[in-house]
């Protein structure tokens, strides 16, 4: 009978040490970690949160209006790429660069780089801007730098520049999204658009203004994605605020492996002897040490072009109409440069 008593009492002591070590087992447990959240599928609009990661901070644009400001083709490349020249469109001289290709021997043609379309959009909160790439690289994607420069006061000289890196995402993301501001006036150095004589000391856009939303009060201000109906094509976004609420600029398209803010305008920053030339009919032929980088003429947004605007691309003007005999067609439109 003692034998059994000091058996019960031995169990009863172990259940209550069992009990008080399992209470204490659950109340030290960790928290579960939620599963982390793949950004491509993130709801692109979320209220401003602090700690939240720079690409999901603020709210994200819609989609461009339906009716766009301007619109532009650029030559593609792709056509005489085996050639190792370009069907047209690079003017060294007029800050108009067309060389989707490696330095020297241009014998890689990256499609990726080589900007066939672009299009410009405004509304009372964004600017828009849309570029078409020739085509991605093996993997599908856009491995590049892709941005637009803004001359806000139409003098040819840019104000802003507003660039994204590799962007992944068919969602509206800040996610590599920089905003960049020439505060001392030196980009285009002493002619604006035109090569200098004098190679520039400038420090072209210095000014860091919005860094994918990172310290900044306002972390939405500019964005960038993949359009959903095409991975050729790249939509950027950004806030008119930021400009200082400017209603019309001119606007041009940029790719390159790397587009360095510092560098504006590049005609200026080195010879055509030093850049090269894509043309195998100019002495100067192959291009050096300007390579791997596209860019547009200048879209008029917002406003009614003169044609007098420097960098504008080709712009048709309609001629005052005046009384024409019977029958006849009337005067095709002027294009001005």
């Amino acid at each position: 009978m003692k034998v059994i008593k000091k058996a019960l009492f031995a169990m009863t002591i172990g259940l209550m040490i069992f009990s008080v070590s399992a209470c204490n087992l659950l109340a030290n447990s960790p928290t579960p970690t939620p599963a982390p959240t793949d950004p491509a599928t993130a709801v692109p609009v979320i209220p401003i949160s602090g700690g939240l990661d720079p690409e999901v901070q603020g709210t994200a644009p819609a989609s461009p209006p339906d009716k766009r400001s301007d619109q532009a083709s650029d030559p593609d490349s792709s056509v005489d790429a085996t050639k190792k020249m370009v069907p047209g469109g690079d003017t060294f001289v007029n800050d108009l660069f067309e060389r989707p290709f490696n330095a020297n021997s241009m014998d890689t043609y990256f499609p990726y780089i080589d900007i066939v379309d672009t299009q410009g959009f405004i509304d009372n909160t964004w600017g828009y801007a849309t570029i078409t790439l020739s085509g991605d690289d093996a993997n599908g994607h856009l491995p590049a730098k892709y941005g637009v420069e803004l001359d806000l006061n139409k003098d040819g000289r840019g104000d802003w520049l507003i660039i994204v890196s590799n962007p992944s995402s068919t969602n509206w993301s800040t996610q590599g999204v920089q905003a960049w501001k020439d505060t001392d006036g030196d980009v285009g150095g002493n002619l604006p658009i035109v090569a200098d004589k004098v190679v520039s000391n400038g420090d072209g856009y210095e000014t860091l203004v919005f860094d994918q939303g990172k310290n900044s009060n306002n972390p939405d201000d500019a964005w960038a994605r993949i359009s959903p109906d095409d991975p050729k094509t790249l939509d950027l976004s950004f806030k008119l605020a930021m400009l200082g609420n400017s209603k019309s600029y001119t606007m041009g398209a940029w790719a390159g492996s790397d587009l360095n803010p510092a560098m504006f305008d590049y005609n200026d920053h080195m010879t055509h002897a030093q850049a090269g030339d894509p043309n195998p009919t100019i002495q100067l032929y192959s291009i050096k040490a300007l390579s791997e980088i596209d860019n547009t003429c200048r879209l008029a947004i917002g406003f009614a072009p003169t044609g007098r605007e420097p960098g504008l691309c080709p712009t048709y003007i309609k001629p005052r109409s005046k009384p024409g005999q019977p029958g006849q067609p009337p005067p095709p439109p002027q294009i001005i440069y």
